[in-house]
């Protein structure tokens, strides 16, 4: 593990054009470093919302930084919908690919398993399969009866993005129950995380917090970033900040609005909230 980086040389890592894997607004999202991309002027981010998308999707693509998001969804939650992707898909400047949450994650668990493709079922019959055409329908050649089942190809991510509640000096980042992030992370040429706070000692070698670990062979580089979710909230640590989000989705409703909103909380000084 090299010595830990800032967020700045973090987002100097995220070329542009990346294919870039993010979690969801409920599951450890690094909202810090999305904001230090957008100051860094990332441009044509290929966006996978794993498996949806919401607040650090809409503000990267307000900012200008996303050319195509793959997601089965995008939304802020309670405080409705992601007014800037929104304008992006009515004004056609975002290109859109549709997916659901299990091809999300299959695809995830291709690429972590080193396989081309995951079988999975559910897609059979919805309008959303003849509009996929990278996922192949066959019949299940283990079976004695016509049984049609959905190939679908694996998801490589460029970089996975993960906010942690802790990491230590090894470069094991803690995330809990949400495994989810370990399939990112296995699947990912590179993984770059933001952590609350760095521990002594080996997180791997805690045999209560070992389950919950993502090692540090799938870990490339970390940052602190003390409240790096908000406003998002971050497991038991601390809330959604229910406030700002309502704020923004209001704010971001219209250009100027979104515009104001960047300049106050993401291009000027660091938001109170989130020192």
């Amino acid at each position: 593990m090299s010595p830990l980086d800032s967020l700045d040389v973090l987002a100097a890592r995220v070329p542009d054009g990346a294919f870039v894997a993010l979690p969801p607004d409920n599951s450890l999202c690094p909202v810090a470093l999305v904001r230090a991309l957008i100051r860094r002027g990332v441009r044509d981010l290929r966006l996978l919302g794993v498996p949806i998308s919401g607040f650090a999707t809409d503000l990267l693509i307000g900012a200008g930084c996303v050319s195509s998001l793959t997601t089965s969804a995008v939304t802020l939650g309670e405080a409705g919908l992601a007014p800037r992707f929104t304008a992006a898909m009515k004004a056609g400047t975002l290109h859109l690919t549709d997916a659901t949450c299990p091809a999300v994650h299959s695809a995830l668990q291709a690429a972590e398993k080193g396989v081309p493709f995951m079988p999975l079922r559910g897609m059979i019959g919805t309008d959303l399969l003849p509009q996929r055409p990278d996922w192949k329908a066959i019949d299940n050649p283990f079976a004695d009866a016509p049984d049609p089942i959905v190939l679908v190809p694996a998801l490589v991510p460029d970089i996975a993005l993960i906010h942690a509640a802790m990491a230590d000096r090894h470069g094991n980042v803690w995330v809990g129950r949400r495994r989810e992030l370990g399939t990112i992370a296995h699947a990912a040429r590179a993984t770059l995380v933001t952590a609350e706070r760095i521990v002594e000692g080996n997180l791997m070698e805690d045999e209560r917090l070992a389950p919950g670990v993502i090692s540090s062979l799938y870990v490339s580089a970390v940052a602190v970033a003390a409240r790096g979710a908000w406003p998002l909230g971050l497991l038991d640590l601390y809330p959604a900040d229910a406030a700002h989000l309502d704020a923004y989705a209001k704010a971001a409703r219209t250009e100027e609005g979104f515009r104001a909103y960047l300049a106050e909380h993401v291009l000027g000084p660091l938001p109170k909230a989130a020192e």
